[in-house]
């Protein structure tokens, strides 16, 4: 007879779920023991980096991925790289053991006491099954609620002994819908008004790139002349950069971001919250006159945002229907961006010089994973997006997931049989708080480049500092950290690019090679504004 664990197996092949990220613990081994030789195990040095690995994977891949926990310490560790998924909209099935149900009720050592209240409330889902027996129904269920919109990750408590159990007859495997088309009636107004409007501005959001609609969204937007803004602190790329149209990202801050869109009398935000907004810069939310349009998948994103009438729709879908009901202009398309000035030259460089270096000799079907906060306008000043899928950062605000995400999403690049070159930046002060993804990368020979601008400090919490007035705090200096020694103990090849003109070439050579390259850049220390 199948026995619990041949039937959930049966069903990972059958949902397409061969790859299991993880970290094993004692409450795992009986799921774990004699692998399938036709499922991947990636093993992660850290329940956190696992997490994050798997959710790299999952959105370069378009599919769910699976991630393998140990029981509520290991969970607790991953919590982070957890909220991370929640905002990025990530459908993750994230399991977890749990100690032996005869034990359970004298809560022995390893027990989740509460397990499902732990990952609350950054899943969609968590439940503990009431029999062995029902592991797999629950497997499904927690599929069918991770891909359907919003996406998100999901929690199962598993108990280590549910899985010699013998199984219930397997169900049929269900498709799942994954779209949400927009109410016909509500997507007339939108379009009447967007008709009707004088001067009106597109707000782009993660979701545009994630429902692959990016044609969609520069066909609006030629249609009806209008400036497109990256919604504040974007996730993912979400309209080609070097498009005339395109204006660049708004600043997260509700004053700012009103002035931004001073002379604009209707906003149609699409696939972004209204808006992520940090630090607390007062005002008013939008400049007097003008009305906001919102199409999120999301009825509490809809629900929360301080203005604007909402529609709930997936972003490519309402794109695409706006397209044909939204007649086209003949005012003048909006004026260009200037370019940015050269860089100043110095020793050592300026963050803005080494993007500037970095964008030159840039793979031209590379995918950039980014989580280097202080430096953050720079590097989007400098180099700018031009394909869809090519731009990954966490939409939490946290630290600790750019790095493994790089490996999850080099490695579904593998998988995948796209091959798309991988490049992280990662600040000197972000890089360890996940460093030990690299040796994830190293064991897997990935061709991963890390550029680390190495500025010895938190310079984005003294950005923050300065714009709060919150003088002495301690803890924002970072000396002594050796990146190259930590980097080959991981398995890297490193060399620390002190000269920019070496840049193109070590970069070139990273990419080329058979493992992970960390190459830190030492940079100014100026504090750059957080506004």
């Amino acid at each position: 007879m199948a026995t619990v664990r041949d039937t959930t197996y049966d069903l990972l092949r059958d949902l397409g779920m061969t790859t299991v990220f993880g970290n094993p613990g004692s409450t795992e081994e009986p799921f774990l023991r004699d692998f399938p030789a036709d499922l991947h195990y990636v093993h992660a040095l850290h329940e956190a980096s696992a997490v994050a690995m798997a959710d790299g994977y999952a959105q370069a891949t378009g599919r769910p991925a699976h991630v393998n926990l140990h029981t509520a310490p290991g969970t607790g560790n991953g919590m982070g790289n957890l909220v991370a998924a929640w905002h990025n909209r990530t459908p993750l099935i994230v399991t977890a053991g749990q100690q032996t149900r005869e034990m359970l009720l004298i809560e022995p050592r390893l027990a989740a006491r509460h397990a499902t209240d732990l990952p609350r409330p950054y899943v969609k889902w968590a439940h503990e099954p009431v029999r062995a027996q029902d592991v797999p129904a629950a497997v499904m269920r927690a599929y069918a609620t991770a891909v359907q919109p919003p996406a998100g990750p999901v929690f199962l408590s598993l108990p280590l002994d549910d899985w010699a159990q013998p199984a219930d007859p397997p169900r049929p495997v269900r498709g799942v819908s994954t779209r949400i088309a927009p109410d016909p009636y509500r997507l007339g107004q939108f379009a009447a008004v967007l008709a009707a409007s004088r001067a009106p501005a597109l707000v782009l959001g993660g979701a545009v790139d994630r429902a692959d609609a990016w044609p969609a969204a520069v066909a609006l937007a030629e249609r009806i002349a209008a400036p497109v803004w990256a919604a504040p602190a974007p996730e993912r790329a979400v309209f080609p950069e070097d498009h005339p149209h395109f204006q660049g990202v708004l600043p997260y801050a509700i004053a700012p971001l009103a002035e931004r869109l001073r002379g604009c009398d209707t906003v149609l935000v699409v696939g972004a919250p209204v808006f992520r907004y940090y630090p607390h810069v007062p005002g008013e939310y939008l400049p007097d006159g003008v009305r906001l349009l919102h199409v999120t998948d999301d009825p509490d994103e809809a629900a929360r945002a301080p203005v604007g009438d909402s529609l709930l729709g997936d972003a490519g879908l309402t794109l695409a229907d706006l397209l044909d009901l939204v007649p086209a202009t003949d005012r003048p398309a909006p004026p260009a961006r200037p370019p940015p000035p050269p860089p100043e030259a110095g020793s050592p460089p300026s963050a803005d010089a080494l993007f500037a270096a970095l964008a030159a000799h840039w793979p031209v079907d590379g995918v950039l994973v980014q989580e280097s906060p202080s430096n953050l306008p720079a590097l989007r000043r400098r180099l700018r997006i031009t394909r869809p899928g090519s731009y990954f950062t966490v939409a939490s605000g946290g630290l600790g997931y750019g790095l493994p995400a790089a490996v999850g999403i080099a490695l579904a690049q593998r998988d995948t049989g796209r091959r798309r070159p991988v490049v992280a930046v990662i600040g000197d002060g972000s890089f360890h708080y996940s460093v030990q993804a690299l040796w994830t990368a190293a064991r897997l020979g990935l061709p991963l480049v890390v550029v680390v601008p190495v500025n010895q400090q938190y310079a984005i919490l003294k950005s923050f500092a300065a714009l709060k007035d919150t003088p002495g705090v301690p803890g924002l200096d970072l000396p002594g950290l050796d990146i190259t020694a930590i980097a080959r103990g991981y398995g890297c090849a490193t060399e620390v690019v002190e000269d920019l003109d070496r840049l193109g070439a070590a970069l070139a050579e990273g990419l080329a090679a058979d493992r992970p390259t960390v190459l830190p850049v030492p940079i100014r220390t100026d504090v750059p504004p957080i506004l």
